[in-house]
């Protein structure tokens, strides 16, 4: 089996949601090379969904596997926070995942199984679980509670997006899971996020040389470091707060419910070489991504796997998120959904994405017509 250790290209050490940098140009979307691939793993995304090889890892501190793995229609796994071991560790701290990348659930599981484990170099690393995750992918969803949020209570989303995960969530309805729609009840986190991942930026980039180092570096992470020096220890400190209560939120949630799902991002791949979608007034990539973000900060497990294309024929991803430590739950639910379904591959050259539906509609998400719909809460 080949591996594939693609995620070096990717956007300056900030992040910023899509794989670009100054010096090599944007990485381009499998199934539309003019559309970005996501990132920062989204040279990972891109290989792995062309063949280039079967396993990648990939880190994501704020939605950089899922990013990239939704908009390349791709399985992308953040596990709970500490199974996968990091050296050297992260400045963005305990935001930081390690996950695969890969083609299929069972590939994923093989990944993990290889990868978790603890390291004395990694003081957080967990100690390897009981159960191995490719055999714990069987069992189905039946019988498991499932809530679903649309929008998680404040994201707008697009309606192609909107209407191909509410049609995955209504395969786990006919799979037998007890399909609730429900929000978990939180607000936006993105300002306590910011103020934890831009300071973690300013680190980072603190390393590279004194003052004049914001002048060498791309406007953009520039902007983000400035911003991430202004902070003080008491703005730390109040993010982490915010984070600790939402973390608490997340834990009493998922004493209801086995799983969560949403989409994973609110929008289709869009023009190569922005870092937010042309025209949108957005400033920043975590506007676009309020689907992700908020899972780094709980530190829970969370996959995203195709569900649908667009009229563009641009993927749109789910995302299964399980309460922490429940990796293999969340991949055993994603293994039912992609045994139920079935999605072509990227073509290998890919051209400008149509402004018109294409002649023949994507295969169903549902291998029949569900026998049950969510209800509401």
């Amino acid at each position: 089996m080949r591996c594939c250790w693609a995620r070096r290209r990717r956007r300056s050490s900030g992040g910023r949601g899509v794989t670009d940098t100054l010096r090599y140009g944007a990485t381009g979307n499998p199934w539309a090379p003019t559309r970005t691939a996501g990132g920062s793993s989204g040279g990972s995304a891109a290989a792995v969904a062309l063949g280039m090889g079967a396993l990648s890892v990939g880190t994501d501190g704020g939605g950089s596997i899922r990013i990239p793995a939704g908009f390349s229609g791709i399985l992308g796994l953040k596990p709970t926070y500490g199974r996968v071991p990091l050296h050297p560790a992260s400045p963005f701290g305990t935001l930081a995942h390690a996950g695969p990348m890969t083609r299929t659930v069972a590939d994923a599981a093989v990944l993990l199984d290889v990868l978790s484990g603890p390291d004395s170099r990694d003081w957080s690393a967990l100690d390897r679980p009981y159960d191995v995750f490719r055999s714990s992918l069987d069992g189905g969803v039946a019988g498991m509670r499932v809530a679903f949020s649309s929008d998680l209570g404040y994201a707008r989303v697009d309606a192609e997006v909107a209407a191909a995960v509410r049609q995955a969530v209504e395969v786990f309805a006919a799979l037998g899971a007890e399909v609730v729609e429900e929000d978990p009840g939180f607000a936006d986190p993105i300002e306590a996020y910011h103020v934890l991942w831009f300071a973690g930026a300013a680190k980072v980039v603190q390393a590279f040389g004194g003052d004049d180092v914001v002048g060498r570096i791309d406007p953009g992470l520039a902007e983000v470091v400035e911003e991430g020096r202004s902070y003080s220890a008491l703005d730390y400190l109040d993010a982490t707060a915010v984070r600790m209560d939402l973390g608490v939120r997340m834990g009493r949630f998922h004493e209801r419910y086995d799983l969560l799902l949403t989409p994973t991002l609110p929008i289709p791949a869009f023009a190569a070489g922005c870092e937010v979608p042309p025209g949108s007034g957005m400033r920043r990539w975590t506007e676009w991504t309020p689907f992700t973000y908020p899972f780094n900060l709980t530190q829970q497990p969370a996959a995203t796997l195709m569900c649908g294309l667009t009229s563009d024929r641009l993927p749109i991803g789910l995302q299964v998120v399980g309460p922490r430590h429940a990796d293999a739950r969340v991949l055993r639910a994603c293994h039912a959904y992609e045994s139920a379904t079935s999605w072509p591959q990227p073509p290998l050259t890919s051209p400008p994405p149509s402004t018109s539906p294409p002649s023949t509609s994507p295969p169903s998400t549902s291998p029949a017509a569900p026998s049950a719909t969510p209800t509401s809460s």
